[in-house]
C-alpha cells in the first residue's frame, strides 16, 4: 500500500524517524484500530492516531456530550453540546485528516454485540471510565485474540498497560473481575483533565509502536503516574496461569452478567 505524494508529505517527520520510515507508514495506512471510548483518554488517542495515518478507525461512544466532559474531553468543543460523542470524534478527524476511513458505533457495547464488532480490527484501544466495560473488553479481547491497549485516569492518577493474548498478562490477571458495590468515579472525586491526557497519550504511543514495531510496548508490564509529584512507576506483572480469563481453563464465551 504505497504512499501518495501527499501522504509523503503529511507524515514527513514520521518518515525521517529511524524505525519508521515509509515501510512504517505503510504499516499504520494499513491498520484497523478500534477505540472504545471517545472521552477524557479517546480524544488524545484518536487525534494522534488519526493525525499519525492509521487508516481505518473504529470509533464507539454510546454517550452525548455533556458540559461537563468538556474539561477534559478536547476532541469536542461547546457547539458539539448533546451530540453523540463518536459523531463528534469522527467530524473533528475528517478535518484533520481526510485520508482516513473513520467507522463510528453510537452504542454501548456489551456480550452480544463486541465480538462481532473486534473480528475486523487489527488491535483494540479501551479509553472507558467504567470498569464493567473495562472487563468486558479485556475479556473479548483474548477471546479474539486482539492485542489490546488499555488505560484509566482518575483524581490525579493514570495507569496504562498493553496485552498480547496468551502470551502477556491480561486485566483480570491483576483485578480479576468488576468490583462490588459503589465504586468511585470522576464524578464523585473529581479528574484532573490533563491526567486524562497525558495516559491517552501514552495510549496512543503504544498502538503505534506496536503496529510499527518500533520500540518496547508495555507487555507485561503496568505503567502508573501520580501527577502530584510526576513520579512514573513500571511495574512488572506476570500472566496468572489460573485467571479466570487467559489461563489454563479461562473463558469459552462472555457471561453478560458479569458486565452488568
Amino acid at each position: 500500500m504505497a504512499l501518495s505524494t501527499e501522504e509523503l508529505e503529511r507524515y514527513n517527520r514520521n518518515l525521517l524517524l529511524e524505525g519508521v520510515g515509509e515501510e512504517g507508514q505503510e504499516k499504520l495506512k494499513r491498520a484497523k484500530v478500534f477505540v472504545v471510548g471517545a472521552g477524557g483518554l479517546g480524544s488524545p488517542v484518536l487525534y494522534y492516531l488519526a493525525a499519525a495515518g492509521v487508516g481505518e478507525i473504529g470509533i464507539c461512544d454510546g454517550d452525548i456530550l455533556d458540559l461537563s466532559n468538556l474539561q477534559r474531553q478536547i476532541l469536542h468543543n461547546t457547539q458539539d453540546l448533546q451530540k453523540n460523542k463518536a459523531q463528534s470524534a469522527k467530524e473533528k478527524l475528517a478535518i484533520l485528516n481526510p485520508n482516513l476511513k473513520i467507522n463510528t458505533y453510537k452504542e454501548r457495547l456489551n456480550a452480544n454485540n463486541i465480538l462481532g464488532i473486534l473480528k475486523d480490527y487489527d488491535l483494540v484501544v479501551e479509553a472507558t471510565d467504567a470498569f464493567a466495560s473495562k472487563f468486558l473488553v479485556n475479556d473479548a479481547c483474548i477471546l479474539a485474540n486482539k492485542i489490546l491497549v488499555r488505560g484509566s485516569a482518575l483524581h490525579f492518577c493514570g495507569q496504562a498497560m498493553s496485552i498480547k493474548p496468551k502470551e502477556s498478562a491480561c486485566y483480570a490477571c491483576l483485578f480479576d473481575s468488576p468490583p462490588k458495590g459503589v465504586v468511585l468515579t470522576g464524578a464523585e472525586v473529581g479528574i484532573l483533565g490533563s491526567v486524562a491526557g497525558l495516559f491517552g497519550c501514552i495510549e496512543a504511543n503504544e498502538v503505534i509502536k506496536i503496529l510499527t514495531g518500533v520500540g518496547k510496548p508495555l507487555f507485561n508490564q503496568l505503567l502508573s503516574c501520580d501527577i502530584r509529584d510526576m513520579e512514573f512507576r513500571k511495574i512488572n506483572i506476570k500472566r496468572n496461569p489460573h485467571c479466570r480469563v487467559c489461563g489454563e481453563s479461562g473463558l469459552n464465551t462472555l457471561d453478560s452478567k458479569l458486565y452488568a
